[in-house]
C-alpha cells in the first residue's frame, strides 16, 4: 500500500483528488490538507511514502518549500509537485529542491496515478509537455531577501509594512525594490511583480 499525503488549497480540487485516488486499491490517502505547512506537519505524523503537493499554496511554506523541508526532515518521503502552470521558474525551483516528480494539473487522471506509483517506486517523473522547458531555464537573478520583499509587495504590502514584516528599515526596503526593478529590467515595482510571478520566481 502506497501511503499518500495530499496538499491542495482549493477545496473542490482537493476533494476530487481524494475521491479519484481513493478508487485505487494500492493507494491510501493518510491526510488531505490545504497548505504546505499542514503538509509538512501531517507528513511528520503519518510518515507517508509520498507527498503530492500543489506548488501555489498559502501559508509560510508553498509546495516547493514544503518539499525542500520534507527532503531534509523526512528523506524517505518522496515528493510529486502538481501545478496549474508550467512556469520555468517553478520548474527550476523544483529541480533545485530535488523533487521526484513534476506534473501539470491538466494531465489525465491516469497519468497522475501512474506518476504517484512511479515516484513512490523510486523513479523520477516530469510532465512530457515540460521537457523542452527544462532545457532553457533562466536562473532567478533575485536573492532570497529580494524574493521575500517582492512576495510581500505582490501581496499588497507597502514599503513600511514590508520593513516591519522583515525587520528592515524602510530605506533598506526601498533599496531592495530599486535593485529588484533593475535586475528584472522592469518599468516599476508592479512590473517587477508581474515579471517575477510569470517566471515562477515568487
Amino acid at each position: 500500500m502506497i501511503r499518500v499525503v495530499l496538499a491542495e488549497d482549493q477545496h473542490v480540487i482537493r476533494g476530487a483528488l481524494v475521491a479519484l485516488l481513493g478508487l485505487e486499491p494500492d493507494l491510501e490517502i493518510v491526510a488531505a490538507v490545504e497548505s504546505g505547512d499542514a503538509a509538512l506537519a501531517a507528513a511528520l505524523v503519518h510518515r507517508p511514502d509520498i507527498a503530492v503537493l500543489d506548488i501555489d499554496m498559502p501559508g509560510t511554506l508553498d509546495g516547493l518549500a514544503a518539499a525542500a523541508e520534507l527532503r531534509t526532515r523526512l528523506p524517505a518521503c518522496r515528493t510529486l509537485m502538481l501545478t496549474g502552470y508550467g512556469k520555468p521558474g517553478h520548474l527550476k525551483r523544483a529541480l533545485s529542491a530535488q523533487v521526484d516528480g513534476f506534473l501539470l494539473k491538466t494531465a489525465p487522471p491516469e497519468d497522475l496515478v501512474a506518476a504517484i506509483r512511479k515516484v513512490a517506486g523510486g523513479e523520477k517523473v516530469l510532465d512530457p509537455s515540460l521537457a523542452v522547458t527544462a532545457w532553457g531555464l533562466a536562473d532567478n537573478p533575485l536573492t532570497q531577501r529580494e524574493i521575500d520583499v517582492l512576495r510581500m509587495v505582490a501581496g499588497g504590502a507597502e514599503a513600511t509594512e514590508v520593513a516591519s514584516g522583515l525587520h528592515l528599515s524602510a530605506g533598506t526596503v526601498r533599496n531592495y525594490l530599486t535593485a529588484i526593478v533593475a535586475k528584472l529590467n522592469a518599468r516599476n515595482r508592479t512590473d517587477a511583480v508581474r515579471i517575477a510571478t510569470e517566471s515562477g520566481w515568487i
